[in-house]
């Protein structure tokens, strides 16, 4: 008896679609880490990128619970001294909820090259419509 590893040649990525409406924004973020990396398929292997496309759509009406809106910020700094910038998430939200999105699916993606190319399979709508109709996405409803 032998372990199974998978082989980034033979990995088989389907395309999934996560509808974001009425759903907490980490809840729906964290589902759809677990679909990029692939641990949701029996052949995850940890050292192989073996994760799925995932499509979100509908990022506008997602919802921070709690005070979140007025209490959470996004931070970063550009490198000069004196430069951190901060956003709060309620003009996040209103302005560009996939960023919003963006960032905390990447936050729950691992910290290195496989991370960063599971990123690249994550496509983010502000809307119910997106372009990907031709890969035949299937809704993901767990």
């Amino acid at each position: 008896m032998s372990t199974f590893m998978a082989k980034a040649e033979t990995v088989e990525r389907k395309w999934y679609v996560l509808d974001a409406a009425g759903k907490p924004l980490g809840r729906t973020a964290a589902t759809a880490a677990m679909l990029l990396r692939g641990k949701h398929k029996a052949t995850f292997t940890p050292h192989v990128d073996c994760g799925d496309f995932v499509i979100i759509i509908n990022a506008d009406k997602a919802i921070l619970t709690g005070k979140k809106l007025e209490q959470k910020y996004y931070r970063h700094h550009t490198g000069w001294v004196g430069h951190l910038k901060e956003v709060q998430y309620k003009t996040l939200m209103a302005e560009n909820p996939e960023k919003a999105m963006q960032l905390a699916v990447k936050g729950m993606l691992p910290k290195n090259s496989i991370g960063r190319q599971s990123a690249t399979r994550l496509k983010i709508y502000k809307g119910a419509e997106h372009g990907h109709a031709a890969q035949k996405p299937e809704a993901w409803e767990k």
